[in-house]
């Protein structure tokens, strides 16, 4: 069965997004983003709610940007061909390899775990892994460790009374500056 993992950067004190919205501060060094291209190569359809999908929507031309660097081709050559699944109920159309989602999250992993196919189902943005974990859908965490301290925002673990006990996997420092760690939900096994 194909698991569900939520892979996003974080700062130490775990937020996705500062208090103003802002998450410049999670651009990749040249190791991150070379580990994020290795990590989107074990996926095989990715969830994301609007906002995410919006930021995300630059990769889909971004293969003609004369000024993108190797990894940067890379990365758009991986990110464009995959199946994307987009939670919204403001946009009525989506570009690129994505649908909007036809039923409630737990419907479409229930169906996407059911059909064939390899890679894992990725979960991108706070607010959709949020509403995943509480239902006890998220078999790995996955988090990339900024080195700033931003105070507040958007928490990369959701906030709610349920508690999920996590076995680590694999930690990883990348450039001396960030930390990536992996944990398997307990109940994941």
């Amino acid at each position: 069965m194909r698991s569900v993992t939520y892979s996003m950067g974080a700062s130490l004190d775990g937020y996705i997004a500062g208090p103003d919205g802002n998450f410049d501060w999670t651009q990749p060094d040249e190791d991150v983003f070379r580990f994020w291209i290795d990590e989107i190569r074990q996926v095989g359809v990715h969830l994301m709610g609007r906002r995410l999908y919006e930021t995300m929507l630059y990769w889909e031309t971004a293969d003609q940007d004369r000024s993108l660097d190797e990894d940067e081709l890379e990365w758009t050559a991986l990110w464009n061909p995959l199946p994307k699944v987009v939670f919204s109920t403001t946009l009525s159309a989506v570009q690129g390899n994505a649908r909007l989602a036809s039923g409630s999250l737990a419907e479409e992993i229930e169906r996407l775990r059911a059909e064939p196919g390899e890679g894992e189902i990725a979960i991108g943005g706070a607010t959709l892994a949020a509403e995943a974990a509480a239902l006890g859908l998220i078999d790995e965490y996955r988090v990339m460790v900024h080195p700033v301290l931003v105070g507040g925002g958007i928490p990369f673990f959701p906030r709610n009374d349920r508690r999920v006990d996590l076995e680590l996997v694999e930690t990883r420092t990348l450039s001396s500056k960030f930390v990536y760690l992996r944990y398997r939900a307990a109940s994941a096994k």
